[in-house]
């Protein structure tokens, strides 16, 4: 919780990201990359965050990660 709040007014805005990176076959999977098969990084911290190819967007909060998941649970039941 206090590190949460530190964070909040002195961490990392994360405005510069790397270019998205996708593993395919049986490489290691980073926990960002677990959602959409894609990530980026911040190059100012190196936090990892998931990145939608289709929308052309990095998925970095909770609600978004649940919209995205939902979105594809439609399309995969159509």
């Amino acid at each position: 919780m206090v590190a949460k709040l530190i964070d909040v007014f002195f961490g990392c805005r994360h405005s510069r990201y790397s270019f998205p990176v996708t593993l395919r076959g049986t490489a290691r999977r980073p926990q960002a990359g677990a959602l959409t098969g894609t990530y980026v990084a911040c190059l100012d911290c190196g936090r990892e965050f998931a990145y939608d190819w289709q929308e052309m967007k990095v998925i970095d909060s909770p609600s978004e990660r649940r919209q995205y998941v939902a979105s594809l649970a439609t399309k995969q039941a159509a």
